[in-house]
């Protein structure tokens, strides 16, 4: 058995792209940007790295997300992970980060004068086993949501790290 998970928390890097399938089947796509700060070892300057990420993410999650998240929103997305290589336009090789969400987590909070007070997120926790309880986590440290596609911040407690 394998397993290929991946847990990222970056920003948008431009607002969602929502199509459908020829079946009819959502999906959005947009890019996360990682940032990561490192310390070179021969000057001690600090030094920032950004990884981009390729997000897909399917169904009624992907509508949520089209709808709730905009560039520069933070997000934690957990998912499978694949890189992709391909020829860029000036011809050179160039490998793609590709990860399909199984969870979604928007990390912003909506300005509470704003709306109903509810914080702008879409999450969707692994699927629950026959016979669970409604209230029970699905499993796993995985964030939970309350299926409505809203969370609050009493969930980033449960992040694994």
């Amino acid at each position: 058995m394998a397993l290929c998970k991946v847990m990222i928390i970056g920003n948008l890097g431009a607002d969602p792209e929502m199509r459908y399938t020829p079946s009819g089947r959502p999906v959005t796509q947009f890019n996360v940007a990682v940032n990561q700060s490192t310390k070179n070892q021969q000057t001690g300057e600090w030094v920032e790295a950004t990884d981009w990420f390729r997000v897909s993410v399917w169904g009624d999650r992907a509508e949520r997300a089209a709808e709730n998240l905009r560039k520069g929103n933070k997000v934690f997305v957990e998912g499978r992970f694949k890189t992709r290589e391909f020829e860029g336009r000036d011809g050179q090789k160039r490998t793609s980060l590709e990860l399909t969400a199984d969870s979604l987590v928007n990390l912003e909070k909506r300005n509470r004068e704003e709306g109903d007070g509810e914080f702008a997120g879409t999450t969707s926790a692994p699927p629950r086993p026959a016979g669970a309880a409604a209230g029970a986590p699905a499993g796993g440290n995985a964030p939970r949501g309350n299926g409505g596609g809203f969370d609050d911040t009493s969930d980033l407690d449960d992040l694994p790290f």
